[in-house]
């Protein structure tokens, strides 16, 4: 079966393979650059002009695999020479124009940026557009379109610019870390920075789990992924790479869930916490709603912290669709708990670099949470969780929740809030579409992975958040 929904997954997938099969056997270093010719052999290229340019993309693909440019604080990064072949971007008048006489598109631009060949069609001065889109609207035949880049289309807070080498720029500022470009390049040539290589180290460090206890948490949306094997036999894929034991990040949701119901209470008006891209599109773009942020931590770091506090020799990798979450590790208060993060595109590289086939394996069982904890997962499931948890504690509330299905609606909600015109009194972020299931990490993307979520969910042992939370003590 399919184990991506791209081709340009399955390339980056398997320069991940080779960098972790190398680094597992200590021989990476020596070879890392060996890795294109094994991805690429001989001369015969097969997405390129020629052989050599294609193993010079692919080798930047290796550093990026390896950790990326450690001047970059930025997770996602772009590949300079990989990107090159999409057309220029911005307005562009088309074959579609018919010379007309009205030349309405020229009255109404205010630049001068419009002339007229000998037979009346009009053309574009690209030094002198400013891109204001008046002459598009006012045309009758839609003669002239506004051509952007599938990036530029993806980033929804505007943090894509073209450079003058005509490669994609990120402005690091406006960047939330969300991957939405990195899925949508069909060239591969926005990619998120890996830490593979980080976690390997963990698991070889550990000695077999007698000098520290690597812990791996789960995402929930796992549930909608590896739709080639059963969930089980990922569990048993995880431990037979040498991971300690798998807990659900659910566990953690359920945890955030009771607090964050006691915080909306006791405020009267909260934001979500959980996505680190929606927290820091709200720092970037909507600095003065930063009070209003859940002083919770996510439901990884939550259930990180519980761990190391629990066993003080855990080392904790989070695993999960989010490229952000990369990001997140690294700052404070996070850092100190966390570990390791992975996504489930290098999950799946870690398995197939050991030769582990997990079809092969025995089911193992993963359940830590409730419910509610496992439909953090879609967008709307945070929202539902939070109601559960107010009723579950008896605190009267009327909870009246805006549920935010990607980063423009977040906006919306947001811009509401910041002139005051926001009825509700509680927004649910998620700046990937369709929740965590739509994360840039996932190996499959798509409107069954809800259904596959609540399917999950509906499996839990534990009916309710307190049955979830009461587990921990006993943890």
């Amino acid at each position: 079966m399919r184990k991506f929904d791209t081709k340009v997954q399955h390339l980056k997938y398997k320069v991940l393979r080779e960098v972790a099969r190398l680094h597992w056997s200590g021989t990476l270093l020596h070879n890392s650059m060996d890795v294109p010719k094994m991805i690429v052999p001989g001369n015969t290229p097969t997405m390129r002009c020629c052989v050599y340019r294609e193993r010079a993309i692919l080798t930047e693909r290796v550093k990026i695999a390896m950790g990326g440019d450690p001047n970059n604080p930025n997770v996602i990064e772009v590949i300079d020479i990989a990107c090159d072949e999409c057309p220029a971007a911005g307005y562009e008048v088309t074959d579609s124009c018919r010379g007309c006489l009205a030349h309405r598109c020229e009255d109404v631009c205010k630049v001068g940026a419009i002339s007229f060949d000998s037979n009346y069609v009009a053309h574009i001065d690209k030094s002198k557009c400013v891109e204001c889109g008046r002459c598009a609207k006012v045309c009758p035949f839609s003669a002239i379109i506004d051509r952007k880049r599938p990036c530029q289309i993806a980033c929804k807070v505007k943090a894509i610019s073209i450079g003058e080498n005509g490669a994609a720029a990120i402005d690091n500022s406006k960047c939330i870390q969300c991957g939405a470009c990195v899925y949508q390049c069909p060239f591969g040539a926005i990619t998120d920075k890996s830490y593979i290589l980080n976690v390997i180290d963990l698991i070889k460090g550990s000695e077999n789990n007698t000098k520290y206890k690597v812990y791996a948490v789960v995402a929930p949306s796992i549930s909608s992924q590896f739709t080639y094997a059963k969930l089980g036999q990922v569990i048993s894929g995880l431990k037979e790479l040498g991971f300690f034991t798998v807990i659900e990040a659910a566990l953690g949701a359920d945890m955030v869930a009771q607090e964050e119901s006691k915080e909306l209470v006791e405020k009267g008006f909260l934001t979500s916490s959980c996505c680190p891209a929606f927290v820091q599109y709200i720092e970037s773009a909507f600095p003065d709603l930063l009070p209003f942020v859940s002083h919770n931590l996510s439901p990884m770091a939550a259930l990180a912290k519980y761990v190391k506090r629990t066993d003080e020799n855990a080392k904790v990798v989070f695993i999960g669709p989010c490229t952000a979450k990369k990001g997140e590790m690294q700052i404070e208060g996070v850092k100190e708990h966390v570990d390791g993060v992975m996504t489930f595109e290098e999950l799946q590289a870690l398995f197939d670099s050991k030769d582990i086939d997990i079809t092969t394996l025995e089911e193992d069982v993963l359940d830590n949470a409730s419910y509610f904890g496992r439909i953090f997962a879609r967008s709307g499931g945070l929202s539902d969780a939070v109601a559960q948890a107010l009723k579950e504690q008896n605190i009267e509330f009327d909870l009246k929740p805006v549920v935010c299905d990607g980063i423009e609606q977040c906006r919306v909600a947001l811009l509401k809030k910041s002139k005051n015109v926001l009825n509700e009194n509680f927004i649910e972020g998620m700046a990937c579409v369709g929740g965590c299931i739509g994360g840039a990490g996932c190996l499959t993307h798509g409107e069954k992975n809800k259904a596959d979520v609540d399917r999950y969910g509906k499996e839990a042992l534990e009916k309710t958040i307190g049955d979830a939370v009461s587990v921990l003590q006993f943890f």
